[in-house]
Protein backbone atom coordinates (compact mmCIF):
# COMPACT_ATOMS: atom_id res chain seq x y z
CA UNK A 1 0.00 0.00 0.00
CA UNK A 2 1.42 3.33 -0.47
CA UNK A 3 1.93 5.05 2.77
CA UNK A 4 0.86 8.44 4.05
CA UNK A 5 4.26 9.83 4.51
CA UNK A 6 4.62 9.12 0.62
CA UNK A 7 1.46 10.60 -0.65
CA UNK A 8 1.09 13.70 1.57
CA UNK A 9 4.34 15.60 1.54
CA UNK A 10 5.78 17.78 -0.71
CA UNK A 11 9.11 16.35 -2.47
CA UNK A 12 11.52 19.15 -1.47
CA UNK A 13 10.46 18.47 2.08
CA UNK A 14 13.73 18.67 4.81
CA UNK A 15 14.29 18.33 8.35
CA UNK A 16 13.92 22.37 8.37
CA UNK A 17 9.60 21.88 7.52
CA UNK A 18 9.44 19.43 10.27
CA UNK A 19 11.34 20.66 13.82
CA UNK A 20 9.72 23.58 15.56
CA UNK A 21 10.73 26.36 17.06
CA UNK A 22 12.21 25.96 21.30
CA UNK A 23 9.11 28.42 21.92
CA UNK A 24 10.28 28.37 25.56
CA UNK A 25 13.73 29.87 24.31
CA UNK A 26 12.59 33.20 22.41
CA UNK A 27 10.69 36.48 23.27
CA UNK A 28 10.19 37.66 19.49
CA UNK A 29 8.64 36.29 16.27
CA UNK A 30 11.58 35.50 13.82
CA UNK A 31 12.03 36.40 10.44
CA UNK A 32 11.28 32.40 9.85
CA UNK A 33 7.84 33.23 10.78
CA UNK A 34 6.77 36.26 10.06
CA UNK A 35 3.88 36.23 8.25
CA UNK A 36 3.28 40.03 7.58
CA UNK A 37 6.15 39.78 5.03
CA UNK A 38 3.72 37.67 2.32
CA UNK A 39 1.21 38.92 0.11
CA UNK A 40 -1.00 36.06 0.92
CA UNK A 41 -4.18 36.83 -1.54
CA UNK A 42 -6.87 34.87 1.24
CA UNK A 43 -5.11 36.66 3.87
CA UNK A 44 -6.32 39.90 3.31
CA UNK A 45 -9.61 40.33 4.64
CA UNK A 46 -10.10 41.23 8.03
CA UNK A 47 -11.45 38.19 10.17
CA UNK A 48 -15.32 38.61 11.40
CA UNK A 49 -15.73 37.69 15.08
CA UNK A 50 -19.80 37.30 14.75
CA UNK A 51 -21.64 37.39 17.83
CA UNK A 52 -23.96 35.23 16.14
CA UNK A 53 -21.90 32.88 14.09
CA UNK A 54 -23.14 31.63 10.75
CA UNK A 55 -21.14 28.41 11.75
CA UNK A 56 -24.04 26.19 12.55
CA UNK A 57 -24.63 23.73 15.76
CA UNK A 58 -26.51 20.45 15.55
CA UNK A 59 -27.39 17.94 17.76
CA UNK A 60 -26.97 14.69 16.43
CA UNK A 61 -29.73 13.18 18.79
CA UNK A 62 -32.36 15.63 16.75
CA UNK A 63 -34.84 14.23 14.26
CA UNK A 64 -34.17 17.09 11.82
CA UNK A 65 -30.03 15.99 11.85
CA UNK A 66 -29.71 14.98 8.51
CA UNK A 67 -31.56 18.11 7.03
CA UNK A 68 -29.70 20.04 9.01
CA UNK A 69 -26.13 18.52 8.20
CA UNK A 70 -26.77 18.66 4.42
CA UNK A 71 -28.07 22.11 4.54
CA UNK A 72 -24.75 22.95 6.65
CA UNK A 73 -22.49 20.76 3.86
CA UNK A 74 -23.62 22.52 1.46
CA UNK A 75 -23.89 25.73 2.62
CA UNK A 76 -20.88 26.40 4.87
CA UNK A 77 -18.54 23.13 4.21
CA UNK A 78 -18.05 23.15 7.88
CA UNK A 79 -20.47 22.16 11.24
CA UNK A 80 -20.37 21.95 14.78
CA UNK A 81 -21.88 18.32 16.35
CA UNK A 82 -22.73 17.75 19.82
CA UNK A 83 -24.50 15.10 21.53
CA UNK A 84 -22.69 12.81 19.63
CA UNK A 85 -21.68 9.97 21.76
CA UNK A 86 -17.73 10.96 22.27
CA UNK A 87 -17.80 10.94 26.46
CA UNK A 88 -16.35 13.87 27.62
CA UNK A 89 -14.19 12.62 30.29
CA UNK A 90 -12.40 11.06 27.28
CA UNK A 91 -11.75 14.45 25.54
CA UNK A 92 -10.74 16.08 28.72
CA UNK A 93 -8.04 13.41 29.16
CA UNK A 94 -6.89 13.60 25.43
CA UNK A 95 -6.23 17.04 26.22
CA UNK A 96 -4.00 16.37 29.32
CA UNK A 97 -2.35 13.89 27.94
CA UNK A 98 -1.24 16.17 25.01
CA UNK A 99 -0.41 19.40 27.38
CA UNK A 100 1.70 17.11 29.25
CA UNK A 101 3.63 15.50 25.82
CA UNK A 102 3.73 19.24 24.51
CA UNK A 103 5.30 20.42 27.86
CA UNK A 104 8.44 18.13 27.49
CA UNK A 105 11.60 19.63 26.78
CA UNK A 106 12.15 20.39 23.30
CA UNK A 107 15.05 17.81 23.02
CA UNK A 108 12.58 15.62 24.69
CA UNK A 109 10.07 15.78 22.40
CA UNK A 110 12.76 15.78 19.05
CA UNK A 111 13.33 12.11 20.02
CA UNK A 112 10.07 11.35 18.56
CA UNK A 113 10.92 13.57 15.38
CA UNK A 114 8.79 12.40 11.92
CA UNK A 115 11.09 12.30 9.20
CA UNK A 116 10.45 12.24 5.73
CA UNK A 117 9.61 8.63 5.55
CA UNK A 118 7.77 8.42 9.10
CA UNK A 119 4.25 9.31 9.37
CA UNK A 120 4.04 9.70 13.03
CA UNK A 121 6.12 11.78 15.51
CA UNK A 122 6.58 14.63 16.82
CA UNK A 123 6.92 17.81 14.49
CA UNK A 124 5.35 20.80 12.76
CA UNK A 125 1.59 19.89 11.08
CA UNK A 126 2.17 18.13 7.70
CA UNK A 127 0.70 20.92 5.86
CA UNK A 128 3.43 23.15 6.72
CA UNK A 129 5.44 21.58 4.75
CA UNK A 130 3.64 23.49 1.73
CA UNK A 131 4.58 26.89 2.96
CA UNK A 132 7.74 28.70 2.60
CA UNK A 133 6.90 30.76 6.23
CA UNK A 134 6.90 28.42 9.13
CA UNK A 135 3.80 28.25 11.65
CA UNK A 136 3.60 29.23 15.11
CA UNK A 137 2.35 25.47 15.74
CA UNK A 138 3.92 22.38 17.32
CA UNK A 139 2.74 19.11 16.58
CA UNK A 140 2.26 15.13 17.00
CA UNK A 141 0.75 12.86 14.50
CA UNK A 142 -0.75 9.66 15.37
CA UNK A 143 -1.03 7.07 12.77
CA UNK A 144 -2.42 3.48 13.98
CA UNK A 145 -0.35 2.41 17.16
CA UNK A 146 1.17 5.45 19.44
CA UNK A 147 3.30 2.97 21.67
CA UNK A 148 6.85 3.15 20.02
CA UNK A 149 7.02 6.67 20.26
CA UNK A 150 5.38 6.59 23.90
CA UNK A 151 8.01 4.58 24.75
CA UNK A 152 10.66 7.08 23.78
CA UNK A 153 9.16 9.62 25.50
CA UNK A 154 7.90 7.60 28.68
CA UNK A 155 9.96 4.48 29.19
CA UNK A 156 8.04 3.36 32.62
CA UNK A 157 4.80 5.41 31.97
CA UNK A 158 4.01 5.28 28.26
CA UNK A 159 0.46 3.07 29.01
CA UNK A 160 -1.84 5.36 29.91
CA UNK A 161 -0.90 7.70 26.85
CA UNK A 162 -1.15 5.09 24.53
CA UNK A 163 -4.44 4.19 26.30
CA UNK A 164 -5.57 7.39 25.52
CA UNK A 165 -5.22 7.93 22.06
CA UNK A 166 -6.36 4.50 21.32
CA UNK A 167 -9.83 5.05 23.48
CA UNK A 168 -9.80 8.05 21.28
CA UNK A 169 -9.68 6.63 17.85
CA UNK A 170 -12.05 4.50 18.65
CA UNK A 171 -14.62 6.95 19.67
CA UNK A 172 -13.29 9.14 16.26
CA UNK A 173 -13.91 5.77 14.13
CA UNK A 174 -18.06 5.29 15.53
CA UNK A 175 -18.10 8.96 15.12
CA UNK A 176 -16.93 8.97 11.41
CA UNK A 177 -19.32 5.80 10.66
CA UNK A 178 -22.42 7.85 11.75
CA UNK A 179 -21.37 11.00 10.17
CA UNK A 180 -21.22 8.96 6.98
CA UNK A 181 -24.11 7.42 6.95
CA UNK A 182 -26.13 10.41 7.44
CA UNK A 183 -23.89 12.94 4.68
CA UNK A 184 -24.77 9.55 2.16
CA UNK A 185 -27.83 9.29 2.49
CA UNK A 186 -28.07 13.20 1.47
CA UNK A 187 -26.07 12.21 -1.36
CA UNK A 188 -28.71 9.40 -2.57
CA UNK A 189 -25.67 7.22 -3.48
CA UNK A 190 -25.94 3.95 -4.35
CA UNK A 191 -25.11 0.51 -2.82
CA UNK A 192 -21.39 0.26 -4.50
CA UNK A 193 -20.64 3.98 -3.27
CA UNK A 194 -21.84 3.43 -0.25
CA UNK A 195 -19.77 0.86 0.39
CA UNK A 196 -17.07 2.16 -1.34
CA UNK A 197 -16.66 5.47 1.11
CA UNK A 198 -17.73 3.12 4.19
CA UNK A 199 -14.39 0.82 3.39
CA UNK A 200 -12.54 0.53 6.83
CA UNK A 201 -10.05 -1.61 5.22
CA UNK A 202 -6.52 0.51 4.23
CA UNK A 203 -8.26 3.61 5.33
CA UNK A 204 -7.11 6.69 6.41
CA UNK A 205 -7.21 7.10 9.69
CA UNK A 206 -4.90 9.47 11.50
CA UNK A 207 -5.29 12.38 13.95
CA UNK A 208 -2.83 15.21 14.81
CA UNK A 209 -2.20 16.93 18.12
CA UNK A 210 -1.84 20.40 17.69
CA UNK A 211 -0.26 23.21 20.21
CA UNK A 212 -0.38 26.62 19.49
CA UNK A 213 2.14 28.59 22.08
CA UNK A 214 1.67 31.86 23.28
CA UNK A 215 3.16 34.10 20.67
CA UNK A 216 5.15 37.20 21.35
CA UNK A 217 3.41 39.22 18.69
CA UNK A 218 0.63 37.70 17.46
CA UNK A 219 -0.11 39.69 14.35
CA UNK A 220 2.58 38.94 12.94
CA UNK A 221 2.51 35.25 13.05
CA UNK A 222 0.16 32.43 12.01
CA UNK A 223 -0.90 29.21 13.91
CA UNK A 224 -2.26 27.57 10.81
CA UNK A 225 -1.69 28.71 7.28
CA UNK A 226 -5.08 29.20 4.71
CA UNK A 227 -6.25 25.60 3.63
CA UNK A 228 -8.11 23.10 2.65
CA UNK A 229 -7.91 19.87 3.81
CA UNK A 230 -7.46 16.65 1.52
CA UNK A 231 -9.37 14.11 2.36
CA UNK A 232 -13.10 13.24 2.76
CA UNK A 233 -13.58 15.10 6.59
CA UNK A 234 -12.16 16.48 9.76
CA UNK A 235 -13.40 15.99 12.93
CA UNK A 236 -11.51 18.29 15.39
CA UNK A 237 -11.83 19.05 18.87
CA UNK A 238 -11.06 22.60 20.34
CA UNK A 239 -10.21 23.14 24.08
CA UNK A 240 -12.38 25.94 24.55
CA UNK A 241 -9.75 28.70 23.25
CA UNK A 242 -10.95 30.22 20.20
CA UNK A 243 -8.38 30.42 17.43
CA UNK A 244 -10.07 28.77 14.91
CA UNK A 245 -11.20 30.65 11.54
CA UNK A 246 -13.33 29.81 8.42
CA UNK A 247 -13.66 31.45 4.92
CA UNK A 248 -16.80 32.51 4.47
CA UNK A 249 -18.17 33.63 1.36
CA UNK A 250 -18.93 37.75 1.45
CA UNK A 251 -18.16 38.15 5.43
CA UNK A 252 -14.48 36.48 4.64
CA UNK A 253 -12.71 35.30 7.58
CA UNK A 254 -15.36 34.03 10.60
CA UNK A 255 -14.60 32.75 13.86
CA UNK A 256 -15.53 28.96 14.71
CA UNK A 257 -16.18 30.10 18.64
CA UNK A 258 -15.96 26.76 21.06
CA UNK A 259 -19.00 25.01 22.13
CA UNK A 260 -18.54 22.94 25.17
CA UNK A 261 -17.93 19.67 24.23
CA UNK A 262 -18.94 20.12 20.52
CA UNK A 263 -16.68 18.69 17.67
CA UNK A 264 -16.16 21.12 14.43
CA UNK A 265 -16.95 18.82 11.20
CA UNK A 266 -15.31 19.90 8.05
CA UNK A 267 -15.88 19.16 4.30
CA UNK A 268 -12.60 18.07 2.89
CA UNK A 269 -11.33 17.66 -0.97
CA UNK A 270 -12.41 14.21 -1.62
CA UNK A 271 -15.89 14.89 -0.43
CA UNK A 272 -16.07 17.96 -2.52
CA UNK A 273 -15.48 15.72 -5.39
CA UNK A 274 -17.67 12.99 -4.27
CA UNK A 275 -20.76 15.57 -4.11
CA UNK A 276 -19.76 16.90 -7.52
CA UNK A 277 -18.57 20.01 -5.96
CA UNK A 278 -22.29 20.30 -4.09
CA UNK A 279 -20.33 20.52 -0.97
CA UNK A 280 -17.64 23.17 -0.78
CA UNK A 281 -14.49 21.93 0.73
CA UNK A 282 -13.85 24.91 4.14
CA UNK A 283 -10.93 27.07 3.52
CA UNK A 284 -9.48 27.44 6.82
CA UNK A 285 -6.96 28.74 9.21
CA UNK A 286 -5.64 28.92 12.84
CA UNK A 287 -4.48 32.36 14.83
CA UNK A 288 -2.48 32.86 17.80
CA UNK A 289 -3.29 34.54 21.10
CA UNK A 290 -0.29 36.37 23.41
CA UNK A 291 -1.47 34.67 26.76
CA UNK A 292 -2.64 30.81 26.41
CA UNK A 293 -1.75 27.68 24.59
CA UNK A 294 -4.19 26.38 22.50
CA UNK A 295 -4.10 22.70 21.83
CA UNK A 296 -6.17 21.23 19.43
CA UNK A 297 -7.03 17.39 18.23
CA UNK A 298 -7.91 16.45 14.32
CA UNK A 299 -8.98 13.20 13.03
CA UNK A 300 -8.84 12.53 9.49
CA UNK A 301 -10.73 10.41 7.36
CA UNK A 302 -10.24 9.04 4.00
CA UNK A 303 -10.84 5.91 1.93
CA UNK A 304 -8.33 4.03 1.11
CA UNK A 305 -5.75 5.15 -1.42
CA UNK A 306 -5.37 2.68 -3.74
CA UNK A 307 -9.15 3.41 -4.33
CA UNK A 308 -10.83 5.70 -7.39
CA UNK A 309 -12.32 9.03 -6.01
CA UNK A 310 -15.10 10.02 -8.41
CA UNK A 311 -18.22 12.31 -8.37
CA UNK A 312 -21.55 10.20 -7.67
CA UNK A 313 -22.76 8.48 -10.10
CA UNK A 314 -26.01 10.29 -8.93
CA UNK A 315 -24.98 13.02 -10.88
CA UNK A 316 -25.52 13.42 -14.61
CA UNK A 317 -22.88 15.53 -15.50
CA UNK A 318 -19.51 14.90 -13.46
CA UNK A 319 -17.60 18.21 -12.81
CA UNK A 320 -14.39 16.09 -11.84
CA UNK A 321 -12.44 13.41 -13.60
CA UNK A 322 -12.10 9.76 -11.96
CA UNK A 323 -9.18 9.49 -9.99
CA UNK A 324 -7.04 7.57 -7.67
CA UNK A 325 -6.95 8.77 -3.94
CA UNK A 326 -3.22 8.66 -3.98
CA UNK A 327 -2.80 10.33 -6.88
CA UNK A 328 -4.87 13.43 -6.00
CA UNK A 329 -3.16 13.05 -2.55
CA UNK A 330 0.60 13.97 -4.79
CA UNK A 331 -1.04 16.43 -7.03
CA UNK A 332 -2.49 18.61 -3.83
CA UNK A 333 1.38 18.32 -2.48
CA UNK A 334 2.22 19.18 -5.50
CA UNK A 335 -0.17 22.44 -6.03
CA UNK A 336 -1.80 22.64 -2.92
CA UNK A 337 -4.46 25.05 -3.96
CA UNK A 338 -4.58 24.91 -7.77
CA UNK A 339 -5.34 20.69 -6.96
CA UNK A 340 -9.02 20.87 -7.10
CA UNK A 341 -8.82 22.87 -10.27
CA UNK A 342 -6.43 20.78 -11.96
CA UNK A 343 -9.11 17.80 -11.32
CA UNK A 344 -11.97 19.40 -13.19
CA UNK A 345 -13.79 17.71 -15.84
Amino acid sequence: MTTLSKTNRNDTLTDQHIIPLDFNSINKVPDSHLWSQLDEPVDNIQTHDLKDSPIPVIDLGSPNAKSFIANACEKWGIFQVINHGVPFELVKKVESESQKLFALPTHEKCKVLRSVEKASGYGTIPVSTYFDKCMWQEGFTIWGSCVDDAKILWPHEYQIFCDTMDAYQEQMKLLTHKLLLIILETLDVTEEEFNWVLSTNDSYGLFHLNSYPPCPNPSQALGLAPHTDSLLFTILGQNGISGLEVFVEGLGWSRVQPVEGAFVVNVGDLLHIFSNAKFPPAMHRAIVNQSKQRISIAYFHGPPVETMVAPSSNFEKPCFKSMMVKEYLSLKASHLYEALSMVRA
